[in-house]
């Protein structure tokens, strides 16, 4: 094994540029922005990926995107997330809240990615980036001076092989649920939103609505679980690690060694991440037992709203009515209760509800499934590049 700065290992460590006119400048075609927003450890999220255009692109020709360059998040709360780009992104360039790291040719670019992704890793930029302020960053000298261990070429070549097959199964079963979630979209689209096969009509404050459906609040159909939310700072997360989610407003942040919710919620962001850029709110779905910050609304369906149904109004609503905040957005519970919601008849409930279960029932049977390989392969990781187990 030999030892090395990250620093000599690349050509490149450069943080993007914001083009000048923010986002007046997006469009939706031509080079990608790539924003920490799209960056996760375990994909790469193509909602709220946008374009901006050639003569743009031009101006910001040094931060251009390679093939295999490695992609990490160095402020905000996404710091720290790393992904190796997509081909199919290209041409691309990056904001400034994302670093470039270009490997030299002696140096697998795929296995700095594991490295960097490796929980042991994880831990100590997170660590690193906290430091000397209340925002996290992670600074050109952090990323430089970081120390990597790492075998000969043909050995990295080979923990690839095996972690990648781990990383392509998961691959397939992600865009198996975005294919399922898709369908499901298209559904509510067409019930919901499109009252297709609705012959009888009436006025409402929302507009034409079926006859016999009414207007409501949220608040009629959701239940609301904040109160049970207990938020915890890195260091007890660090003496607490285990299996376990940890969930903030986005994503997961952590795995510790105990839960305070059991089941099927939504997870709604509550301030900082609030908002994508065409106005739907920052939304998951989770099941099984999970922690959670208080960052992040905790929602179930009731009075035949299932979760489900409530989770694909969340995923078509522009929510910026409902927004306050200039700097720190937030969406607060009183505005969020009193968002209307057309409620339909019980009859339609009970068909819409029994048509999106089985979906949704593959989608989280898929969930378990990436779960698991994802705990193998951050089990395997820091053992493989230790050389504890060799290949």
């Amino acid at each position: 094994m030999t030892t090395n700065k990250l620093g000599l290992l690349t050509t490149k460590i450069g943080s993007g540029v914001t083009p000048r006119g923010g986002q007046s400048v997006y469009q939706d075609s031509g080079t990608h922005l790539i924003r920490s927003q799209n960056i996760y450890n375990h994909k790469f999220e193509k909602k709220g990926l946008v374009c901006i255009s050639q003569e743009i692109a031009e101006k910001m020709k040094s931060v251009e995107i390679m093939k295999d360059d490695v992609l990490i998040n160095i402020t905000g709360d996404s710091v720290a997330r790393v992904y190796l780009v997509p081909d199919e992104v290209l041409p691309a360039r990056v904001n400034q809240h994302v670093c470039i790291l270009r490997t030299t040719p002696e140096f697998n670019p795929h296995y700095l990615y594991y490295f960097l992704i490796n929980p042991i890793t994880q831990n100590h930029l997170l660590s690193i980036a906290g430091i000397g302020g209340t925002r996290n960053a992670l600074t050109k000298e952090m990323l430089y001076n970081l120390i990597i261990e790492y075998p000969d070429y043909s050995t990295q070549e080979k923990i690839v092989k095996q972690l990648n097959a781990i990383k392509n199964k998961i691959i397939t079963l992600q865009n198996q649920n975005e294919t399922l979630e898709q369908i499901a979209q298209a559904i509510f689209q067409s019930w919901f939103v499109d009252f297709d096969g609705v012959t009888e009509f009436e006025d409402s404050e929302l507009g034409k609505i079926p006859k016999g459906w009414r207007i409501g609040k949220i608040k009629d159909v959701i239940k609301i679980f904040d109160g049970k939310r207990i938020p915890l700072s890195t260091m007890e997360r660090e003496n607490r690690k285990g299996n376990i989610p940890y969930y903030g407003a986005t994503t997961i942040i952590d795995f510790i060694d105990n839960h305070i919710f059991d089941g099927k919620f939504l997870l709604l962001g509550e301030d900082g991440s609030v908002v994508h850029d065409d106005g739907t709110p920052f939304i998951q779905y989770v099941s099984g037992k999970f922690w959670v910050n208080n960052h992040a609304h905790v929602i179930q369906g009731k009075n035949s709203f299932n979760t489900e149904i409530i989770y694909l109004f969340f995923k078509n609503l522009n929510i910026h009515p409902w927004v306050t905040g200039a700097v720190q957005l937030k969406i607060n519970q009183s505005n969020l209760l009193s968002i209307p919601i057309i409620i339909p008849n019980e009859n339609f409930l009970k068909k819409i509800n029994q048509i999106t279960f089985p979906i949704f029932s593959n989608l989280l049977k898929n969930e378990k499934s990436i779960s698991i390989l994802t705990k193998t392969r951050d089990a395997l990781l820091p053992k493989l590049m230790s050389g504890e187990i060799r290949v």
